[in-house]
């Protein structure tokens, strides 16, 4: 009988991955454990290995397509067997079936995400862990929401849809003798192609990027604080220590003492190293700190250094370093860019003097780092002098942090970066 390749579990939290590429065609001999498929999982790209020496037969999920951990990918033929006897091709699920629970359930449930990750509903179909999290999280009642999936399976832009909703006041029809407004009119409407346009397909990254932002800035209020720090003693210390890294080969960068100077402040502001829910903030203990890190044209993603505020400068230096590098050569696991409890982001690296990013739900907050510029500031009582200037902003959901609270943890990050000891 073939041999199922199964969509594996990629990580602790790990519940779904999108096929975006068969390394191998229908007909190809393969390897045991060679390269067969390709899966994204929270924009990492993965390959998956082959289970067994033989020839691909079957090819159960086309690229594009989303599935669960334990979902059959593809089938192979082993040399000992004839061709025959393949079964006729079927999706397989590895876990067994769980009872079909309501969806007014799921909306409430506080349990463990493989219990909602299986649930099905004659309307609705299968529920994702995404949208049975955020069904949670918002307190919704999936029988409302209207799915537009295969089979009127409900996606996450269908419950991100019903929350926009949800949240703008019901208006009283207009008169149908008074014309809709221009901006009524074009609101949802696709934007106008002109000849010669061309239209890029979605990249699973780009998607995942897309519905991240949408649903961040949608669920939370964004409010962004920015002050600027003096980085003459990091400066300093950087010049008088990087050589003596070099031979170790560490590449001490001015984010290893961002990162350093946040855990500290993290610390001594939890609230900041917080999420929020209905039920209570979630004061996080652990200081895991993620690092947004450009793909270029692909887009970003953000590696988790985890205990940062565990870590020297030194040892936070290694870790910004081995992330960066493998982030970049797309060799990061999934478990590598999960369980963030605060974010930075180094804008300035292209130039930009200071922006208001988005917050990395379900964080609390995102750290913006401008570019380093030399400018003219007035130091003592009158004097000028010409210094090294950074604008740091931090951006946080209000339903947190208020301003003052928000201010003083970015003062006391600003206080480290510039008191940094020599």
């Amino acid at each position: 009988m073939p041999v199922p390749v199964y969509m594996p579990q990629l990580g602790e939290s790990v519940n779904e991955g999108t096929v975006t590429k068969w390394l191998k065609q229908i007909g190809e001999r393969v390897e045991e454990y060679e390269a067969l498929v390709e899966v994204n999982t929270d924009k990492v790209d993965t390959e998956i290995g082959s289970p067994a020496a033989g020839v691909l037969v079957e090819i159960h999920i086309q690229p594009g397509a989303t599935v669960r951990a334990g979902t059959v990918l593809a089938r192979i033929q082993t040399a000992d067997e004839s061709p025959a006897a393949a079964p006729p091709p079927h999706p397989e699920i590895l876990a067994p079936a769980a009872k079909p629970a309501p969806l007014s359930s799921l909306a409430q449930a506080q349990g463990s995400q493989a219990a909602v990750s299986s649930g099905h509903n004659g309307k609705s179909g299968f529920i994702s862990p995404v949208v049975a999290k955020i069904a949670r999280e918002q307190g919704i009642d999936l029988h409302a929401v209207s799915g537009t999936g295969e089979g009127g399976r409900i996606t996450k832009q269908d419950v991100l849809d019903y929350l926009a909703q949800r949240s703008t006041p019901i208006k009283q029809p207009a008169p149908a003798a008074q014309p809709v407004s221009a901006p009524q009119a074009l609101e949802k409407q696709p934007p106008a192609s002109i000849p010669g346009d061309e239209v890029l397909p979605l990249t699973p990254v780009r998607r995942a990027i897309a519905e991240h932002m949408v649903f961040s800035e949608h669920n939370s209020p964004h409010v962004t604080t920015v002050m600027e720090a003096d980085l003459s003693h990091i400066q300093a210390h950087r010049q008088a220590n990087k050589s003596a890294l070099a031979r170790e080969g560490i590449n001490l960068t001015y984010t290893a003492y961002f990162m350093q100077a946040a855990a500290s402040a993290l610390k001594r502001f939890p609230l900041v190293n917080s999420s929020w829910s209905e039920q209570g903030i979630l004061l996080h203990r652990a200081v895991h700190i993620g690092m947004a890190t450009s793909l270029g044209e692909e887009g970003l993603i953000v590696p988790v250094i985890k205990h940062a505020d565990s870590l020297s400068l030194t040892g936070v230096a290694r870790a910004v370093n081995n992330l960066s590098n493998r982030a970049r050569a797309h060799k990061l696991q999934p478990d590598e860019v999960k369980g963030g409890t605060f974010t930075i982001t180094n804008h300035g690296t292209s130039g930009s003097l200071f922006a208001t990013p988005i917050i990395n739900q379900p964080q609390c907050a995102i750290l913006g780092v401008g570019a380093i510029q030399k400018r003219v500031v007035v130091v003592g009582e009158d004097s000028i002098a010409i210094r090294p200037m950074v604008y740091l902003s931090l951006t946080f959901d209000h339903r947190i942090l208020d301003g003052a609270s928000a201010d003083n943890f970015l003062a006391t990050v600003v206080e480290s970066l510039q008191n940094y000891p020599a």
